[in-house]
């Protein structure tokens, strides 16, 4: 590929992918699966390291999450919440491999592998024990307040368990928000049944409880 071609497709490249993350991230109607976006991304990721000054300031590959509505507070988190990279194929699985034996300086690193819950990332900050507030991901820098709609989470514990001596001082937890696929569906039957567009998948129908505006 030549330069000027380079260019051309890394804009193309960088225009599509940040309308998906609009319509996927604020308007929460992705339009594309998981791996198409994925195969964008990394194909842009992959031209600018290939030509890093072509690189835009803007660039997708510079954020690390989604838009931020301007109703909600903007909070900054206590530590920056990072993405995960996907990997696609047996070979970069293998230098995933390689680079783990040569950053922990061991020849057979033990892996333990689980199931990816897909949800929207929150971050949790307990003061002695107590939640004091919740939020979205975001920029990964910057979230927004979504304190009180979580507080609904009946599974979220507004207060840690055990004494509260052993829970002094400021403790921040990353974690997912996540609609369980049968109530996924019926919340869908229920919006059909209303006249009104159902989600197009649990991640989305998760983000949009804990992003609405007004809670019930």
């Amino acid at each position: 590929m030549t330069r000027a071609e380079a260019k051309q497709r890394i804009s193309e490249l960088a225009e599509e992918i940040r309308a998906h993350d609009h319509r996927y991230y604020v308007l929460e109607k992705p339009v594309v699966s998981d791996a198409h976006y994925d195969r964008l991304f990394r194909e842009l990721k992959t031209l600018e390291e290939q030509f890093p000054d072509l690189r835009p300031p803007d660039s997708p590959t510079l954020r690390v999450g989604g838009g931020l509505r301007s109703a909600f507070k903007k909070v900054r988190h206590i530590a920056p919440l990072r993405s995960l990279d996907s990997l696609m194929d047996e070979e970069e699985l293998r230098d995933f491999d390689e680079r783990v034996r040569k950053g922990l300086e061991i020849e057979r690193p033990v892996y333990v592998a689980e199931p990816k819950f897909d949800g929207l990332s929150v971050e949790l900050v307990y003061e002695d024990g107590v939640l004091v507030r919740g939020s979205t991901r975001g920029d990964g820098e910057i979230g927004e307040d979504i304190t009180e709609n979580l507080r609904t989470i009946r599974a979220l514990p507004l207060r840690l368990a055990g004494e509260s001596r052993t829970h002094r001082g400021t403790i921040a937890v990353r974690g997912e928000a996540l609609m369980p696929l049968a109530e996924f569906e019926a919340l869908n039957k229920r919006l059909i049944e209303s006249d009104e567009e159902p989600f197009a998948n649990a991640r989305n129908s998760a983000s949009g409880t804990v992003r609405q505006l007004d809670r019930i």
